[in-house]
C-alpha cells in the first residue's frame, strides 16, 4: 500500500467511512504530512508518513507519555503496526508564527501577540519538567541526551555546512580546541529535563487560543534553556531585544515553580545557549540553503547572522577568541538592518501611509494560452520558466502540479528551479521595496511555462509565499490554468 492507503486504513479504524486526503507543505522535514477529511466534512486528522522507524518510534512513545499527562501536544489517534504511519489530532492551520505576523513583519507588537508569546513560554516548563517524569529517554532519536557527542555534532555541522562555505581558510586545530571548551561550558548546565530541541514559533499551533507543541521527535534529555534560546532567537520571528527580555522574565517566573536558579545565572546561561543554538541553525541553513538551495532557508541566513552579531556584541564569545574572530568575519558583510523590514516598520509607524495600498499579484500561466494582461497597469515582470527541467515530460508527474510534493521534490532535487528563483527574488525584492517606499498600489509578477502546470506553478507559489513572508504586503496568488486564486 502507498502512503495514502496506509493512512486511510488507520483513519477507517479510527472512524468508519470514506476519507479523502490532502498533502500538506513541509519545510525541512523528510516526513510527509497529510490532512485527511472524513465524509462528514467535520472530522479531520493529520496523517504522517515517516522515513525513519526509530524517529517515528520516538515521537509515538513521547506523545503517548505526554498525552497521559494531559500536556499540550496533539493526541495520537492511531499507529500502524510497523510504526511507519500514524494519525494525530488536527490542530488546525494557525501556527504561532502566523499569529505573530504583524509584530514580526512591522516591529509593532500588539498586546495579543505578546500575550500569546508569553502564554506559550509559560507552558514550556510544564512540558520540560512534567514531560521528563517517567519518560523513557532511551527511545529518543538519534540519542537520548544532549551530551558531548551531540554538541560536537552540531558544532561540526556548523563548521562543515556553513563556516567552510563562508570562510576561505581557518585553523582546524584552533577551532576544535575552542569547540571543546564551548562544549565543556555548555555541559556545566544540568540536563534534567525534556528538551524539545526545535522549539520555535513554527512548531507551536494555536487552537482556540491555546498553544500546542509539535515536531519534538528529535527531543531528548537536555538543558531547559536551550528551548528558550531556540524560541526567542528564532531568526524569522524577529523578536526585538526588549521583548526578548520581557518574555524571558515570564518564563523565569514560571520556571521557579520547578527549580531555583539565580537570575544572573539564568541570564548568562540563556545567552550561552542562544550562541550555541545560533551556530547550530546556521549549520542547518547552510545545508538546506547553500547546499540544497531551498529558498526558505536561504532567506533565514541574514537574520540569523544579525542574531549572531548581537550576541557577539554582548561578549558571549569572549572566552573563545579564535571562534570570535571567525564569527566577526562572517557577520562583516551582513547589513546592520534588514532594509525591507525597516521600510515596513516605517510604513507601520505612519511615515509611509501608502504601504498598505500595495498589492502584489503573482500568477502562473501557459505560454500556449498567452501572457497575462496587467489590468492594473502597475508594471512588473513575466518570467519564462521553460529553460528549467520539465517534470511534465515524465508520466508520473503529468496529472500533478507544482504544488504537489512529488513535483516539488523533483524540481528541488534537480536544483535548476532554486537557482532560477534566487535571481527572481533579487529582482522582485528590489521592486517591492521601491514600490513600498514610493507608495505604489500594484505590482504583477508572472511565471510562464509550456502548460502552466508544473514549473510556473512552483515558481509562482514560492515567490508569492516569499514576498508575503518577507514584506507583509497583500499578495494575490493566481494559478490561471488551474483556476486557483488565493490571498496570502
Amino acid at each position: 500500500m502507498n502512503n495514502i492507503e496506509q493512512l486511510v486504513s488507520l483513519c477507517k479504524s479510527y472512524k468508519a467511512g470514506k476519507w479523502t486526503s490532502q498533502l500538506l507543505k513541509g519545510e525541512g522535514s523528510n516526513r510527509k504530512y497529510y490532512r485527511l477529511t472524513h465524509e462528514d466534512s467535520e472530522t479531520t486528522v493529520i496523517g504522517v508518513a515517516g522515513e525513519s522507524k526509530e524517529e517515528n518510534h520516538a515521537f509515538i512513545t513521547i506523545t503517548n507519555t505526554f498525552n497521559a499527562k494531559n500536556l499540550p501536544v496533539p493526541t495520537l489517534l492511531g499507529v500502524s503496526e510497523d510504526e511507519m504511519f500514524y494519525i494525530q489530532e488536527d490542530l488546525g492551520d494557525d501556527s504561532l508564527f502566523e499569529c505573530i505576523e504583524n509584530g514580526r513583519n512591522t516591529g509593532n507588537w500588539t498586546p495579543n501577540e505578546i500575550a500569546i508569546l508569553k502564554k506559550t513560554l509559560c507552558m514550556l516548563p510544564h512540558i520540560q519538567f512534567i514531560g521528563a517524569e517517567d519518560l523513557d529517554f532511551s527511545v529518543c532519536y538519534p540519542q537520548e541526551n544532549m551530551d558531548k557527542r551531540a554538541i560536537m555534532w552540531d558544532l561540526n555541522y556548523f563548521k562543515y555546512c556553513f563556516l567552510k562555505l563562508k570562510v576561505s581558510s581557518f585553523s582546524e586545530p584552533k577551532l576544535e580546541n575552542e569547540f571543546e571548551q564551548l562544549t565543556k561550558d555548555l555541559l556545566r548546565t544540568p540536563s534534567i529535563t525534556f528538551m524539545l530541541r526545535d522549539c520555535q514559533s513554527r512548531n507551536v499551533m494555536i487552537k482556540e487560543g491555546e498553544p500546542y507543541f509539535i515536531d519534538y521527535q528529535g527531543g531528548r534529555r537536555g538543558p531547559f534553556l536551550y528551548d528558550v534560546a531556540s524560541f526567542l532567537w528564532q531568526a524569522k520571528a524577529r523578536i526585538p531585544a526588549d521583548l526578548k527580555k520581557e518574555l524571558a522574565a515570564a518564563y523565569y517566573e514560571e520556571l521557579n515553580k520547578y527549580i531555583r536558579l539565580p537570575k544572573e545565572e539564568f541570564d548568562r546561561q540563556l545567552l550561552q545557549m542562544a550562541f550555541f543554538r545560533t551556530l547550530q541553525v546556521l549549520g542547518a541553513y547552510g545545508f538546506r540553503g547553500l547546499v540544497e538551495r531551498k529558498p526558505h532557508f536561504l532567506e533565514s541566513i541574514d537574520p540569523a547572522l544579525r542574531n549572531l552579531r548581537d550576541l557577539l556584541n554582548k561578549g558571549i564569545a569572549d572566552s573563545y577568541p579564535y571562534l570570535k574572530e571567525l564569527m566577526e568575519e562572517i557577520v562583516k558583510g551582513v547589513p546592520e538592518e534588514d532594509l525591507a523590514f525597516e521600510a515596513i516598520k516605517k510604513a507601520a509607524k505612519g511615515t509611509n501611509k501608502d504601504k498598505s495600498k500595495l498589492t502584489v499579484t503573482v500568477m502562473s500561466f501557459s505560454y500556449k494560452k498567452g501572457i497575462p494582461t496587467d489590468e492594473a497597469n502597475g508594471g512588473g515582470y513575466a518570467f519564462d520558466c521553460r529553460a528549467v527541467h520539465n517534470p511534465g515530460k515524465y508520466e508520473q508527474y503529468k496529472p500533478l502540479t507544482g504544488r504537489d510534493q512529488p513535483v516539488i521534490d523533483f524540481l528541488e532535487k534537480d536544483g535548476e528551479i532554486t537557482q532560477f528563483l534566487e535571481h527572481v527574488y533579487a529582482l522582485a525584492d528590489a521592486h517591492v521595496e521601491r514600490y513600498i517606499s514610493r507608495g505604489f498600489s500594484s505590482l504583477m509578477l508572472c511565471f510562464g511555462c509550456t502548460g502552466g502546470q508544473h514549473r510556473s506553478v512552483y515558481s509562482a507559489q514560492h515567490t508569492a509565499e516569499h514576498i508575503a513572508m518577507k514584506f507583509g504586503v497583500k499578495v494575490k496568488l493566481i494559478h490561471r490554468e488551474q483556476g486557483i486564486e488565493e490571498e496570502l
